[in-house]
Parts: structure tokens; C-alpha cells; sequence
């Protein structure tokens, strides 16, 4: 299914119910007094995460989501139901934005997850609540709340830990089905690659990874040019960036540096997000095949020396599945060192944290 990674959509809470105006009808009870209820209150409208779901297509053509409305108020003191909540199902990635404030609501990262977009309004008070010693019949109610209307802009980030950078037609869908059981498509022209594939990297079982083919990148990426341009925001969510680089690259005739491709690459990293540049980035130098051995030896050593590259590299064919393993078990070994180190922290935080609990507590024992 082609990837669908933008939406916008209008959600609209249920209004509050109005309150009734009413009074005790009894026999032998004259003057029984106010007893209008409340009304319910409107239902709100919610987004909830759900793995199951892989793109936004479905909103392309419902675009209006409405909550149902409260109940009125009735008489002898019962309440309006309140209206039934919306709840809208997105995948796992979303980042939802208020379109008329560009304020950035919440981000359902997690199966699950939950969001309230759209708050329900509240119902109105029945003349019960207005009976005082002045005024034993009062003749006034509030009428329910209008809910909250939006306009959301829904934009998903795909969760992959390993995001493939590169020129078009680098090789990385190829790379993608040399060591991955995804097929995307491959072909010898550019942008054969038209929307993000995933891939799922199975080391062993229990050890495995996410992997993500973005559509290629060119100059003027960060300011629409390309179809990467759409994509970028991929590869924010990444741990890990892997630069795939054709080795001998061809442009109408004339062979393209590949040091100049990956600077290319990193200006429209910097452009775009600078944060991206952080994130650790191994150089793939692509299609050895297509030189002598020791001719495809020398061009990466000069390209990494050019580059003044101090980050991991590989020499590979993708296309021939050579040398294109040894890099999955290491990115599989950087995963293990982060999730060690990660726990290595918590539990030093956890010490920390207790140490100053229980001097805090002698600190008070020697105070009494």
C-alpha cells in the first residue's frame, strides 16, 4: 500500500446538554418546587495509536469527526446522558498539530496511546441549582456548552531505528532486500522509490531491528526539491543513519565525486533539522561491483579520506549481498552497547536518587 504520510482533518466535540427548567408535579404537593436537571455533557474526541495501521490514507477522504451531543436535562432532578466519545484510530508515529496555533499537541509514539483533541462541553445547570430563600421558583437554566472545535494536521514519522541516507539510485532499496525480507522496488533509474519502505532485520531471534528506505535526496531537499523533501522527517525518529554512497557515480556522462554527494547530503541534514547531524551516521560505500577490487579499495579510501570521515565505514555490493551482513550485526552490536548503557544510567539514577532519599531522611532524624 503507497504510503500516505500527511492529513488533515476537522474534529468537533459534542455540545453540553441544556439544563431543564422544571418543577415538582404532585398530588397533595402544591408547591413542590424546582426540580430540573442538568444536561450531559458532550463527548470528546480522542486519536489512539494502533500498530496495526501503517498509513494516513483513510483520511484522505473522511475528513470531519464529531462527538455526539449531551442530553438535556429533564424534570424530577434527572440529568441529560452524556454524549458518546470519538475516538479516532491513527498508526504508531503520529504527531498531531493545532493547525490554527502551529502548536504541536501530542506525538502517539506507543501502541495504545491516547490523545484528547477536542474536549466535550460541559452540560447546563437545571433550575434546581438557582432555589433560594428569595427566589423558590426560579424560571432559569443554563443552556450546555459549546465543545471544542479543531483543525489537526496529522504528519507520520515512521519508527525506524536505522534510516537509509543517499543520492537517487545509491542502492538503497537494493541494500534494503539484500538484508532484509522487504522488497522494494529496484530499478536502474532514479527515484524508483517513491514513499518510505520498511524492512525488519532478524539477527536471531529476540535481536532485531527496524530498518527504513527513503526515497532518494537531492540539493534543495530541505526547500522542496525532490521527492525526499517529503521524507525527511523519517529519518528524525532514527537511531542510527546509514550513508549509502554509489561509488562510481554517473550523471549525464560525468562522474559525480561521491565526497561531494555526501556533503550534499549533510547541507540538507543541516538545513532541515541540524539535530540530524548528531545522530550517529556510518558511511556505505556502495556497488564495489562494479570496479577491480583493488581499484574499488583505493576510491573508498580516497573518498574517506577526503571526507576526513572518523565514524564507522564499509565497502559493500549491495546488489551481489557481499560484505552487506557483517554491517547488520554491527548495528545490531551498537544497539545492545546503547540499551546497556541506557540501563547502566537508570540504575546509577536509581542509586542517586536513593542516596538522597535516605540522607534526606537522616537529615530529619537529626533535626528531631
Amino acid at each position: 500500500m503507497k504510503l500516505v504520510d500527511e492529513a488533515e482533518i476537522q474534529v468537533i466535540a459534542g455540545n453540553g446538554g441544556n439544563g431543564c427548567v422544571g418543577f415538582r408535579r404532585e398530588k397533595f404537593i402544591p408547591l413542590g418546587g424546582p426540580d430540573g436537571g442538568d444536561g450531559g455533557d458532550g463527548g470528546d474526541v480522542w486519536l489512539q495509536a494502533d500498530e496495526n495501521l501503517n498509513t494516513l490514507v483513510d483520511f484522505r477522504h473522511q475528513k470531519q469527526f464529531r462527538a455526539q451531543r449531551g442530553e438535556n436535562g429533564m424534570g424530577q432532578q434527572r440529568y441529560g446522558k452524556g454524549g458518546d466519545d470519538h475516538t479516532i484510530v491513527v498508526p504508531i508515529g503520529t504527531v498531531v498539530t493545532n493547525v490554527d496555533t502551529d502548536e504541536v499537541i501530542g506525538d502517539l509514539t506507543r501502541h495504545g496511546d491516547r490523545l484528547l483533541v477536542a474536549k466535550g462541553g460541559k452540560g447546563g445547570l437545571g433550575n434546581m441549582h438557582f432555589k433560594s430563600s428569595t427566589n423558590r421558583t426560579p424560571r432559569r437554566a443554563l443552556p450546555g456548552l459549546e465543545g471544542e472545535q479543531r483543525t489537526l494536521r496529522m504528519e507520520l514519522k515512521l519508527l525506524a531505528d536505522v534510516g537509509l541516507l543517499g543520492f537517487p539510485n545509491a542502492g538503497k532499496s537494493t541494500f534494503v532486500r539484500a538484508v532484509s525480507a522487504a522488497t522494494p522496488k529496484v530499478a536502474d533509474y532514479p527515484f524508483t522509490t517513491l514513499y518510505p519502505n520498511l524492512g525488519v532485520v532478524s539477527v536471531e531471534p529476540g535481536r532485531s531491528f527496524v530498518i527504513a528506505d527513503i526515497p532518494g535526496l537531492i540539493e534543495g531537499a530541505a526547500d522542496g526539491a525532490g521527492l525526499g523533501s517529503l521524507f525527511l522527517r523519517h529519518v528524525q525518529r532514527t537511531r542510527l543513519l546509514l550513508h549509502l554512497v554509489d561509488l562510481a557515480p554517473m550523471e549525464g556522462g560525468v562522474e559525480v565525486p561521491p565526497a561531494e554527494q555526501v556533503r550534499a547530503i549533510e547541507n540538507e541534514l543541516r538545513k532541515y533539522d541540524p539535530a540530524m547531524l548528531e545522530k550517529p551516521r556510518w558511511l556505505v560505500l556502495n556497488k564495489a561491483d562494479l570496479l577491480f577490487e583493488d581499484e574499488a579499495r583505493e576510491r573508498a579510501a580516497e573518498v574517506v579520506a577526503a571526507l576526513g570521515w572518523t565514524q564507522p565505514w564499509f565497502l559493500v555490493s549491495a546488489i551481489g549481498r557481499d560484505r552487506t551482513w557483517p554491517i547488520m550485526l554491527e548495528v545490531q552490536s551498537f544497539f545492545d552497547r546503547q540499551k546497556e548503557e541506557a540501563l547502566e544510567a537508570a540504575s546509577e539514577q536509581a542509586h542517586l536518587e536513593r542516596d538522597r532519599a535516605d540522607a534526606s531522611m537522616g537529615t530529619a532524624d537529626d533535626v528531631g
